[in-house]
C-alpha cells in the first residue's frame, strides 16, 4: 500500500467523522486548521531568516581558513617518472 492511498484512506475516515457534526463546530475546525497552517509558515519562515549568519564564532575568517588548511593530511604519494 502506498503512502498515497494511505493518507486517502484517513481523509475519508476523517470526513466520515465530520459528516455528523454542526455546520459550526466544522467551521470552528476549518478556522483552527487555517490557523494551525498560518502558523506553520510563519515558522518556517523564521526558521529561514533565523538560520542566516548562524556561525557564531569569534575567530576571523582568516583565522578559520588557516585553521581548516592546517588541518589537511595530505599522504599522497608522487612517484618519480
Amino acid at each position: 500500500m502506498e503512502a498515497i492511498d494511505v493518507h486517502t484512506k484517513m481523509i475519508d475516515s476523517y470526513l466520515t467523522f465530520f459528516k455528523n457534526m454542526s455546520a459550526q463546530n466544522k467551521i470552528d475546525l476549518i478556522s483552527k486548521l487555517t490557523n494551525s497552517l498560518n502558523r506553520d509558515v510563519k515558522q518556517n519562515k523564521l526558521d529561514f531568516f533565523h538560520s542566516y549568519g548562524g556561525w557564531d564564532n569569534s575567530e576571523s575568517a582568516e583565522d578559520l581558513i588557516n585553521v581548516i588548511k592546517g588541518s589537511r593530511n595530505f599522504k599522497r604519494i608522487v612517484d618519480e617518472l
